[in-house]
């Protein structure tokens, strides 16, 4: 409790700060405490896999961030959904359970960093879950974190898989697993019917550790630093001013977004920025708030020919008692979200790697509850979006005030890069290529966004402004890598440079994108954390 001296103290219980929770207090007499700004995720909806379309249109536990206006999107200023809330985004997120291609991270091992190749992290990533389709040289089964297939029951989606055969694309029996490139079954973070978020699979277990505390609404708002070594933090719990110490290491895994501000407002940043706002620099890190990454996508839709599934379930009596089987029996439609495919695709622009990412709904996202002739049904639709998996375009965050409840400035910086353009395009092509063949065509009335006779570059850029989207994976403001690159936050053991017993631990260390949902390499990157930290000897490399 406030004043109290632990052995780590971790700044966010997102699915980092809930993996490391974890695996710290497994060994018996140390003591943790974790540090949430939100609440606990006692919400029924956040229960509910069909609820996330919900969660996400009403931003509900979420940070409220958007970026600033984007001269490339209309002057749209994008939604920027990060989970305020025990689990952080995995507690609001769509659930997907995807790894990113090998060559991502033979990609950071050759940058410098040789303990974060492929052949390194997937122990990790087989330590993390438990898969519905058991152990084997890639996946893992004794983990917490529960995956399985989706099983979504709507025949639309095995025809858009086909769709995708018939334009000439391959299949993927498992894109965790070894091939990534083509069309596969969706796998979700869902158990027993029910989300399976960082908070219910790590943290959870860990509640009746006596080394653990926990505190929700708590903000924190500095690192406490003697000289160079970090000793706690300073916060505010519900409005008042505490402070608490640690012993070992002050843990930030405040996401991509809090914990480069977290480090700013502690001076630790470019001088010049820090200077703007009456701060003292601790460590001169150019890095910190540089580097963001993000996934841009547009998409396709279709009218559907006839209503799908969930279209008859989401009349208002019937929704109304499959949200409550899903609830309290982990059964229902609600138990899944609409999708059942994915893909990873390489355009014509590609090189060794999928440079694409399908992403297939098949209800659409504003489809919402009717009870005739009091509120009229929706007209159903599907949709696939496309999504440009390692952009060249970068952005950064500033601080916009030394006040830690003032939010930072997201300079997305979305499609500044003429190849960004060229993917997006290229990938809403080959969407449409999928949506004009033989499989689907009992389903597809039309096309009704952009539209069929939207076949031009300058038509496509005009939807692409309009519609445009983060897929919500931003990650690399507190960038890992060597020392002699500029733009690094932290070393490859995720320690501060320059400041003893600090870390970063969560998305904003990765180097750059990988080519996939990012939620299960930030749970990857807590699981090794967590050996690094206690200084255990690390699984062998996998070479598959």
């Amino acid at each position: 409790m406030p004043g109290q001296s632990y052995d780590y103290i971790i700044v966010g219980a997102g699915s980092s700060g809930c993996t490391l929770a974890h695996r710290l207090t497994e060994e018996a007499g140390t003591r943790v405490l974790l540090l949430e700004a939100g609440g606990w995720d006692r919400d029924p909806w956040l229960t509910i896999p069909l609820a996330w379309g919900r969660i996400l249109q009403r931003r509900m536990h979420d940070w409220m961030y958007f970026a600033e206006p984007e001269a490339s999107l209309d002057g749209r200023g994008i939604e920027c959904a990060r989970g305020k809330v025990v689990g952080g985004s995995s507690s609001i997120n769509a659930m997907a359970y995807v790894r990113g291609h090998r060559g991502d991270y033979d990609r950071w091992a050759a940058a410098g960093l040789p303990q974060w190749s492929y052949a390194h992290v997937l122990p990790y990533f087989r330590r993390q879950e438990a898969w519905e389709g058991g152990a084997g040289p890639y996946r893992g089964a004794d983990g917490p974190l529960t995956t399985r297939w989706s099983r979504y029951p709507d025949p639309l989606a095995a025809a858009f898989a086909e769709a995708g055969a018939a334009a000439g694309h391959p299949a993927t029996e498992d894109y965790n697993g070894a091939q990534q490139e083509g069309f596969g079954r969706w796998q979700c973070t869902i158990r027993d019917g029910r989300r399976c978020s960082a908070a219910v699979a790590y943290l959870r277990p860990a509640l009746a550790r006596p080394g653990l505390t926990v505190m929700t609404d708590t903000l924190v708002t500095r690192i406490m630093l003697e000289g160079r070594r970090a000793v706690g933090v300073a916060c505010l719990h519900r409005g008042e001013g505490i402070v608490a110490h640690a012993e070992r290491e002050v843990i930030v895994a405040g996401g991509v977004i809090n914990s480069p501000q977290l480090l700013m407002l502690s001076g630790i940043g470019d001088p010049d920025e820090l200077r703007a706002h009456d701060i003292a620099a601790a460590a001169p890190l150019k890095g910190v708030g540089r580097n963001l990454q993000d996934h841009i996508s547009a998409g396709i839709a279709w009218r559907r020919r006839e209503p799908g599934p969930l279209h008859a379930r989401m009349r208002l009596d019937r929704i109304v008692r499959d949200l409550a089987q899903t609830y309290f029996f982990g059964s229902g439609l609600s138990a899944d979200l609409p999708g059942g495919v994915m893909a990873f695709l390489k355009s014509p622009l590609a090189g060794a790697l999928p440079d694409v990412q399908f992403l297939f709904n098949a209800a659409p996202m504003a489809a919402a509850p009717y009870l005739p002739p009091f509120r009229p049904p929706y007209a159903d639709s599907f949709a696939c979006r496309a999504v440009v998996l390692r952009p060249e375009s970068r952005g950064r965050l500033e601080l916009a005030s030394a006040d830690p409840r003032v939010p930072v400035r997201i300079r997305q910086n979305f499609l500044a890069a003429d190849k960004d353009w060229a993917a997006l395009r290229a990938g809403l092509r080959m969407v449409r290529e999928v949506g004009r063949q033989a499989p689907l065509r009992p389903f597809v009335a039309e096309e009704i966004a952009p539209g069929a006779a939207n076949e031009s570059d300058e038509a496509l850029d005009a939807h692409i402004r309009a519609t445009g989207i983060s897929v919500h994976h931003p990650l690399g403001t507190c960038k890992m890598g060597v020392e002699s690159d500029d733009m690094a936050v932290v070393d490859s053991e995720l320690r501060v440079f320059g400041i003893d017993r600090l870390r970063v631990v969560d998305a904003s260390v990765m180097p750059d994108l990988v080519g996939g949902n990012i939620n299960a390499p930030v749970i990857m990157i807590a699981e090794k954390a967590a050996d690094l930290i206690r200084g255990r000897q690390p699984p062998a490399p996998v070479n598959v």
